[in-house]
């Protein structure tokens, strides 16, 4: 067998490196693909949302208390749809995000591999339920539930938030598992030898070690709350008011994604109206809401490395 010569011709040279610069542009592409992606979404939707901000203003649209689009005039007020969609983000991450830490604990470390997989699998398997099935499960099951232990109406804020904290679960209990997990052995086992018994290294030695693990954990999970539209649409009420009183939990509501979705179809796209161009300003909103979030995600996952 014939060996390779150790110097390459010219041409040989120019064709491997034409090769490995083309490989190298061809990476870039496909990993530079997403952040394209991200970019043309804010363009288009700023696009749309300019007309709007600069027809209506801002201090109507962040302040005003009624929402009537299709009046004469129509209200823009989009001030109870924020409310309510920090409203139900607030109560399913105080659902969801205990259940989730404790149970990425107990995973972590009160149960053997064996029995670990098992239980991480079974609750895993929530996060690949479709949305429509959990709005279903929330109008069929927990709708008439709720109505039978006195509520007026099962399409509430707690119905939403309780099948909310439902979907984010899944996100919070495996990252925070695995934030739990990256904790290395040795602090766990100079905890022992100081004479901490178990609960003591879990509560004040691990959860500690792993907080920032843990936190990015939970705003990924308020993310997939916040997020979430079909299960809002279909079990919220869809009233664009406050809830009255405040603490009432089952009082119906409107989010911003139940808007989004509900409007779209109304709305006059040919014209470019208000009514078209407050659902990107809507949008906007959470858009840049959502990408802060991930922002901060993002900066204590990388603080959690470091």
């Amino acid at each position: 067998m014939e060996t390779p010569p150790l110097l390459l011709s010219a041409s040989a040279q120019f064709r491997q490196w034409f090769i490995a610069r083309l490989g190298n542009f061809a990476l870039a592409c496909v990993a530079s693909a997403s952040v394209f992606a991200v970019g043309f979404i804010f363009f288009f939707i700023i696009r749309d949302a300019i007309p709007f901000f600069t027809a209506e203003g801002f201090r109507g649209f962040f302040g005003g208390t009624r929402w009537h689009p299709s009046a004469n005039p129509p209200l823009f007020g989009a001030l109870p749809i924020f409310t309510g969609t920090l409203y139900v983000t607030l109560l399913s991450s105080l659902i969801a995000i205990p259940l989730g830490v404790c149970a990425a604990a107990t995973v972590s470390d009160m149960l053997g591999a064996r029995t670990r997989e098992i239980v991480k699998s079974i609750v895993e398997i929530l996060a690949a339920i479709p949305s429509v099935a959990y709005g279903f499960f929330a109008v069929v099951v927990v709708a008439p539930w709720m109505q039978r232990l006195g509520a007026a109406s099962g399409a509430n804020a707690l119905n939403v938030s309780l099948v909310l904290a439902l979907m984010s679960l899944p996100t919070i209990m495996s990252l925070s598992e695995d934030a739990l997990r990256a904790v290395p052995r040795e602090i766990r086992e100079g905890s022992y030898a100081c004479g901490a018994t178990r609960a003591e290294t879990l509560f004040r030695v691990v959860i500690p070690a792993a907080r920032n693990g843990i936190c990015a954990a939970c705003i990924l999970g308020v993310m997939r709350a916040l997020g979430e539209t079909m299960v809002v649409w279909m079990a919220s009420g869809n009233s664009a008011r406050f809830p009255s009183p405040w603490y009432n939990v089952l009082s119906p509501i409107r989010t911003l994604t139940a808007t989004i979705v509900g409007d779209m179809g109304e709305a006059d796209h040919a014209t470019g109206s208000s009514r078209y161009s407050v659902l990107f300003a809507m949008a906007l909103t959470l858009l840049v809401f959502s990408f802060l979030m991930n922002a901060a995600s993002s900066f204590l996952a990388g603080k959690r490395q470091r």
